[in-house]
């Protein structure tokens, strides 16, 4: 807290000081007034370099949860990867399904490296503390991970249009998007936050929700080829 109130209240400190000698010591007021327009001018734009930093300190962390719980619930062996549900369309009786979701776990192990070292690289750049280097590149590796990931779900919900499947992986899914959401949401949130500090040419409405499934009605039984 002493910290604080020295960087934040030094000039306020200082102008109240000089203030009070010019008055002992009357001088005059055409002489007092220019040395203290200039320290309370200082003084502000000293405080808004630390309001900035301190809201581009805010974001980083932001950005670097939101990193960790993409790579810790949407990848990996969670039960709410889309690879995880993509690995379900292999009781759909077509070999054209099965050859997509195969090139879908191979591309699952790609993401999995990316994502591990992205977070890694975002944690440990955040204990460097340099914040405006390194914010950029964050923010569009991140919305780009992202990006590629939603293709995936995109692919999926297309093919749970095609072809009945069974409720529990539509439970799965809706499960899948109801979260996945949750976190585009955020991601959505921060990146128009970190547009009043910070120069960024992404949008937020750029971060597309995952379409929830409709419910069946009744038992499907076995499921069924393509109408």
């Amino acid at each position: 807290m002493f910290k604080t109130l020295v960087n934040r209240g030094w000039y306020p400190a200082l102008i109240t000081a000089i203030a009070v000698v010019g008055l002992v010591y009357e001088w005059k007021i055409e002489y007092l007034a220019p040395p203290l327009v200039v320290i309370l001018a200082i003084g502000l734009v000293v405080a808004m370099i630390n309001a900035r930093k301190s809201e581009l300190e805010l974001q980083s962390m932001r950005l670097t949860q939101l990193a960790s719980y993409f790579n810790r619930r949407f990848m990996g062996n969670s039960s709410l990867s889309i690879f995880a549900i993509i690995d379900s369309v292999f009781s759909i009786d077509n070999p054209k399904i099965w050859d997509w979701a195969r090139a879908c776990g191979m591309s699952q192990r790609i993401f999995d490296t990316w994502t591990n070292n992205f977070t890694t690289r975002v944690e440990s750049d955040l204990r460097s503390r340099r914040y405006t280097v390194f914010l950029h590149t964050h923010l569009n590796e991140l919305w780009s991970i992202n990006d590629h990931y939603y293709e995936f779900t995109e692919q999926f919900y297309e093919i749970a249009e095609k072809y009945e499947i069974s409720k529990e992986i539509i439970d799965q899914y809706n499960r899948f998007a109801v979260e996945y959401n949750a976190f585009v949401q955020s991601f959505r949130d921060t990146i128009t936050e970190l547009r009043n500090v910070a120069r960024t040419q992404i949008e937020a409405p750029s971060v597309k929700f995952a379409r929830e499934l409709p419910q069946l009605k009744g038992d499907l039984g076995s499921l069924t080829r393509e109408a």
